[in-house]
């Protein structure tokens, strides 16, 4: 028997709308990463982009569970000497994109090449809980009743 490696003829791209309401950062993270990848299809090859299209919307009510909403704290760094740079989610919350948050929770949970950029081109996400992606006619992805402990 031999090992099935997936040939761009054979991925079949779906689009998949999130309500992120009231859902916890971390599982909705995790969740999102795996649909972006490709790792709850049969045919899942890791070297090939197998991922479908993920759109999340409401990203502004996400919920961070515990005092990581103030204890968490997101470094990055100018590139000039003594240009480290921190902030926290609830600043980021505060300021002008809210979704942010979400969108380096999921980009940190994908591969760092090639293919995880591409992975993370397919991810959208909204602060409203409007989109404008309804011509690729997404369905619908329920994850807040998969498990009580998504949703708070």
């Amino acid at each position: 028997m031999k090992t099935f490696s997936a040939k761009p003829a054979d991925i079949q791209q779906q689009w998949y709308v999130i309500d992120a309401n009231q859902i916890v950062l971390g599982r909705l993270a995790v969740q999102v990463a795996t649909l972006l990848r490709g790792k709850h299809k049969p045919y899942y090859t890791p070297h090939m982009n197998c991922g479908d299209h993920v759109i999340i919307i409401n990203a502004d009510k996400i919920q961070i569970k515990g005092k990581k909403l103030t204890d968490k704290i997101y470094y990055r760094h100018t590139g000039f000497p003594g240009g480290i740079k921190e902030t926290t989610p609830a600043k980021i919350f505060a300021g002008a994109h809210p979704q942010r948050v979400v969108e380096m929770a999921v980009k940190r949970m994908l591969p760092k090449n090639t293919l995880g950029r591409q992975q993370y081109k397919m991810l959208r996400v909204y602060a409203g809980s409007e989109h404008p992606h309804e011509a690729q006619q997404p369905m619908a992805f329920d994850f807040a009743s998969k498990n009580e402990k998504n949703a708070r």
